[in-house]
């Protein structure tokens, strides 16, 4: 073979190589793509139809996938609107249960193998959440055990009460260690609280209620803190973050005022939705203007005392006083049932079957406890109630020793303080309902709409943390 002819060879070779050097990545990503799409075509058209749902949505969750692993945070928005708005069944935990799954899962395979270690934030929230987990999985497997001679619930409804706890503390978990730019806090901030207000509206005008039925899942604005949230966060920035411009701090102030209009108003008899956020709102009054909310405080309580009969009257409405009285009646059976194990409970789930065999007002049925606090010792015992007391207290003394430590007056001051009233109003919350960690056999696992989206802005009060730490370590 001659010279030119081996050179010219050599120039092919080396051309061929060049290209798949700059053009496989590309052409395996389009290979992959085109083979995911035609597996998905022929799975939908093998598999029956109630599967179509699912085969459709494997390109775009793969698709989705991947841009998530290079911006996290776009997770947050998806969770947000897909809480609010995601009608779509997904059977059998709901779409807010999957999109927190798929976000977690993606965590862990960006800790282990991009980052190839699993490290987590240096916070004093993260221990008592950890070790909160720990506690429900040791209850699911003493809820196995012949506690009382009824059988306990269902395994599937068991796994979906441990579900709730974990999924709930990896909403938080997942906004404390992916949040490092405070661009994305004010943009899922400001989206919850347009999305949110939007909601409101369309439930009290005509014309935008039939796009509310089409649009809203119901378990969105039917959670506690979705009002507790909108309320806290909407208020703390139109109140305190003044490099905002005033049009939008009027705007923030009137979603504020609606929001507590509807609760107070035409739906008084949900105390749920009014009461925790008006504990939120004194609270973010108490911390960033003292001077104002003390006069406030005092002149409701002397309203209060001086037409407490009227005050009463007006939250007693409907049936409401007959669910007092009942819930009063369940509380002491369920705590009755407690005293077989009171230390780790009796697993998730496990205490709503064993009811029956008490009388409550005369019935022998299945009921639950409509309080959080008296669920989680059922479910998790005094340990579990102890790690979530725990979580509380370290969550409020961070939000105490942050709003010193962040800038005064803008975005940042007022999200910790809207994250103090949230908190505040999630425990108030927690004693009128299931709605921190929503119960199998009540709220339910798609009660994750709204209640997932709180454990995910209390979150954003480490991410702050984290945000201040790393600005004064680098000057």
């Amino acid at each position: 073979m001659t010279a030119p002819s081996l050179k010219k060879k050599w120039s092919l070779n080396r051309l061929w190589y060049l290209w798949l050097d700059k053009w496989q990545r590309p052409f395996f990503r389009v290979a992959i793509i085109l083979g995911v799409l035609g597996i998905s075509a022929a799975l939908a058209y093998a598999l029956p139809q109630k599967y179509m749902v699912f085969i459709l949505g494997i390109p775009f969750a793969i698709v989705g996938g991947l841009v998530l692993l290079q911006k996290p945070p776009l997770g947050f928005l998806i969770l947000i609107v897909g809480n609010l708005f995601g009608r779509i069944s997904v059977p059998p935990v709901g779409l807010a249960a999957y999109l927190l799954m798929a976000l977690t899962a993606l965590w862990l395979i960006d800790m282990v193998v991009r980052r190839k270690e699993i490290r987590l934030v240096s916070s004093p929230t993260i221990i008592p959440l950890i070790l909160y987990i720990a506690v429900a999985i040791i209850s699911f497997g003493v809820g196995q055990f012949p506690w009382f001679p009824l059988s306990p619930a269902p395994l599937d409804s068991q796994i979906g009460g441990l579900a709730i706890f974990v999924l709930s503390f990896c909403a938080f978990l997942l906004s404390a260690h992916q949040i490092r730019d405070i661009r994305w806090l004010q943009g899922m901030t400001y989206i919850f609280v347009i999305l949110g207000a939007l909601i409101v509206l369309g439930g009290i005008l005509p014309q935008l209620r039939q796009l509310n039925r089409l649009l809203v899942h119901p378990k969105a604005p039917g959670g506690s803190l979705f009002w507790v949230w909108l309320v806290a966060l909407s208020f703390s920035q139109a109140a305190f973050n003044r490099k905002l411009a005033l049009p939008w701090r009027v705007g923030l102030a009137a979603v504020t005022g609606v929001t507590l209009y509807v609760g107070i108003g035409p739906g008084r008899g949900w105390v749920s939705g009014w009461a925790p956020p008006l504990v939120a709102v004194i609270v973010i009054l108490w911390l960033g203007a003292p001077r104002i909310a003390f006069p406030l405080t005092f002149s409701g309580i002397a309203l209060i005392g001086i037409a407490y009969q009227q005050v009463v009257e007006l939250v007693l409405v409907g049936d409401n006083e007959y669910s007092t009285v009942t819930r009063l009646e369940a509380w002491k059976i369920v705590l009755e049932i407690i005293k077989v194990n009171p230390i780790l409970g009796l697993g998730p789930a496990n205490y709503y079957f064993y009811t029956p065999l008490y009388s409550i007002l005369g019935w022998y049925v299945q009921f639950n406890s409509h309080n959080n606090y008296v669920d989680i010792v059922a479910q998790t015992g005094l340990i579990g109630l102890i790690c979530f007391l725990w979580f509380v207290v370290v969550t409020a003394r961070l939000g105490w020793k942050l709003q010193r430590q962040v800038p005064s007056g803008g975005f940042m001051q007022a999200y910790v303080y809207g994250c103090l009233g949230g908190l505040a109003g999630m425990v108030v919350a927690g004693m009128l309902g299931d709605w921190v960690l929503p119960f199998v056999y009540n709220v339910g696992i798609e009660g994750l709409r709204a209640s997932s989206l709180g454990w995910m802005f209390l979150g954003g009060l480490v991410a702050v943390e984290q945000i201040v730490a790393l600005k004064s370590q680098r000057a």
